[in-house]
């Protein structure tokens, strides 16, 4: 290593510096690399074959693929997919193809956030895949059965990586205040306990956020007597706030968990989650929206008033915005986890459309049919039909449905909260149409 390449490095940011250089060193990820695992065994016996990496930031995807180049006897080439292109992959294969055939060496392609590749810049290295020229590793924030084209993914090893839990991280922490080589340990440090351990809990998994955080500490905190103290206070300072994990899969995954809650009628969790999504900048909007949604879908008529609360949350928002709306949020969450639960209105819905899509339309009752225009009495529109409130209860037996679907029940009210005065009042009506 030269003077320069070793001022590269030395300026490097912790998070840089500390990767891990063999398997040995790795932390976390031990479902996948853990002694006697699968990917484990094929890095130390050197058989990786194509694989994609997804996983959130800070997790160790791109170390391990650092630590795959580091002992593998195979070439190693690395890309980011924002800045490659086509030329530069045909480039990789050419060169590729030519040490295969001379030294009868492998190459690894090794992409980083892979998912950003379009189909003609996939497409180009699946010629590659196929004949065994090139290895592919991608690495990737994003669901790669969502984000990227099937074609690759079918033709790769997916595994997935995991958030470091609160340990890994403090032991990565550890790591680096003691390392005098390529971390703080040439620094004469004190590191408080409490300290250590509030960054690996804002960072949420994200070693590279723990170290950025833990180095700013050292190298911003004065000496007194000869030593840098990191209390819980400067570690604060320097770690600020909580990473907020929120890529499209964790979206996703969030508002799922959101929503079951509201379904489940767990007024916690569904407040969690709402939590959750709102500090990672999810769009409050959307949140309403899906308040809205399940006020019917999941409550409907066994509380009508869960439909308005919801609308209200949405007005409220929409009048005095956020932080100030959550409150009133809150409440149309709290009020709809707890009301009782019917989906008899969605059920009813899906139903009609399913025969309204299925079925073949007939020609509307002539008693049904419109009477708001001169002549229609002489059509005979709206000869026979029964004016319900001209009857006792304003109610009396006669045939409304389209003539194609007659006999079809869409709608069976449950004995869940208001429903059962509805589904009372249906018996009660049955009843006397029998008596008749």
């Amino acid at each position: 290593m030269d003077l320069f390449t070793q001022n590269t490095v030395k300026n490097a940011p912790l998070a840089d510096r500390m990767r891990p250089r063999v398997l040995d060193e790795f932390i976390g990820q031990a479902h996948i690399v853990g002694k006697g695992r699968l990917l484990r065994r094929a890095i130390e016996t050197d058989t990786l074959q194509s694989s994609i990496f997804f996983g959130p930031p800070g997790c160790g995807k791109t170390t391990l693929a650092s630590v795959i180049a580091n002992t593998t006897g195979s070439r190693f080439v690395k890309l980011n997919a924002v800045s490659a292109g086509v030329k530069e992959v045909r480039e990789i294969i050419d060169e590729a193809e030519r040490h295969l055939k001379l030294y009868g060496q492998s190459t690894y392609l090794l992409l980083d956030e892979c998912h950003r590749w379009s189909k003609s810049q996939s497409d180009s290295i699946l010629p590659a895949l196929e004949n065994g020229v090139l290895k592919f590793i991608g690495s990737t924030t994003e669901n790669p059965m969502i984000a990227m084209t099937g074609a690759i993914v079918s033709r790769c090893r997916v595994f997935q990586f995991y958030p470091l839990n609160t340990d890994e991280v403090k032991k990565a922490i550890f790591n680096a205040l003691t390392d005098k080589d390529r971390g703080l340990g040439h620094y004469k440090t004190k590191v408080d306990d409490a300290a250590v351990e509030l960054i690996a809990n804002l960072a949420n998994g994200d070693v590279r956020s723990a170290l950025n955080a833990i180095e700013l500490a050292v190298l911003t905190t004065p000496m007194q007597k000869g030593i840098i103290h990191i209390t819980r206070e400067i570690a604060a300072e320097s770690a600020q706030r909580k990473v907020q994990r929120c890529d499209e899969q964790q979206y996703y995954d969030m508002l799922s968990a959101f929503c079951k809650s509201l379904r489940g009628s767990d007024s916690d969790a569904a407040l969690a989650w709402f939590a959750r999504m709102t500090i990672a900048g999810v769009d409050p909007r959307i949140i309403v929206r899906r308040l809205i949604a399940h006020a019917s879908e999941d409550v409907g008529l066994a509380n009508p008033h869960a439909m308005v609360q919801a609308t209200s949350a949405m007005k409220a928002l929409e009048s005095i915005g956020m932080p100030e709306a959550r409150l009133s949020i809150a409440q149309a969450i709290i009020f709809i986890c707890e009301s009782p639960k019917s989906n008899s209105v969605v059920m009813a819905v899906d139903a009609a459309f399913a025969d309204a899509e299925a079925i073949a339309d007939e020609p509307v009752p002539v008693h049904l049919r419109d009477t708001h225009f001169k002549g229609a009495d002489t059509l005979g529109h709206g000869k026979g039909y029964k004016y319900p409130h001209d009857y006792k209860g304003h109610y009396v037996e006669q045939e409304y449905m389209p003539p194609s679907v007659q006999g079809h029940k869409y709608y069976f009210p449950t004995e869940m909260g208001n429903e059962s005065k509805i589904l009372a009042n249906h018996i009660r009506r049955k009843e006397e149409t029998d008596d008749k």
